[in-house]
């Protein structure tokens, strides 16, 4: 076999060595454009979560026809009625300015008294589940000692200045919010409040009652659709 001229040896090398190059410049490229569509997917993620979270957001908050919502006192427990949750809290004890209305049918005395120790509670009531339509109902809150020896509910007084004071509101519609037909949505994670007082029994358990019923689109009630949910605590 021939050999080659020394000029030729030395092309021949120098063309190798191009495609060397050649191929590593091929491999670099790749490489980044891995990483770009790398940057672009994480972009991407974190766009969706961002937009996931203001959606999140935006189905928070309260209904525009609720009083705003209040969470004064300790929370005692939270009761479950289907999808919709409600966070009892413990306010505060004073005197009550005047007398309730039910009377003993044996002593004749009134159950509460002025001067009686009352309890303020407030329900913090939230959605957890889809929009559902209530009537003016709203959802009902309702408690009673374990050993509450009436038939009846227990004795609670109307005072707007004391409500107002202990910072509960005394009813979960807002005022001049009244709608025709009367339906009211508490949309998913949506919350209000209100409260109510008892006359006070330290250290007592009590058993809270929370119902709700839907309505149809003209505001009337649908009883078979009636959901009940009912929790046990203790009265500090």
């Amino acid at each position: 076999m021939t050999a080659l001229p020394k000029f030729a040896r030395r092309a021949a090398a120098l063309g190798a060595s191009t495609t060397l190059i050649f191929g590593l410049a091929a491999c670099g490229g790749g490489s980044d454009e891995a990483a770009t569509d790398k940057k672009d997917t994480e972009k991407s993620d974190s766009s969706n979560e961002t937009e996931a979270e203001e959606e999140t957001e935006q189905e928070a908050g309260e209904p525009d026809w609720a009083n705003p919502v209040t969470e004064p006192g300790e929370k005692l427990t939270t009761v479950e009625a289907g999808d919709v949750k409600v966070d009892v809290y413990q306010v505060d004890v004073v005197e009550s300015p005047k007398a309730g209305s039910l009377m003993d049918k044996e002593t004749k005395e009134l159950i509460l008294d002025e001067g009686d120790d009352i309890v303020f509670l407030n329900f913090v009531i939230t959605n957890t589940g889809d929009p559902v339509d209530l009537g003016s109902s709203l959802v009902q809150v309702d408690g009673k000692y374990k050993d509450w020896k009436y038939l009846g509910g227990m004795p609670s007084i109307s005072d707007s200045a004391l409500f107002e004071e202990m910072e509960v509101n005394s009813g979960g519609l807002e005022p001049g919010k009244n709608t025709d037909p009367t339906i009211y949505t508490l949309g998913t994670n949506e919350t209000f409040s209100y409260g109510e007082n008892y006359l006070y029994q330290k250290g007592s358990d009590i058993t809270f009652t929370v119902d709700y019923t839907p309505v149809d689109d003209q505001g009337e009630l649908i009883h078979d659709d009636k959901v009940e949910g009912e929790g046990d605590t203790k009265l500090k």
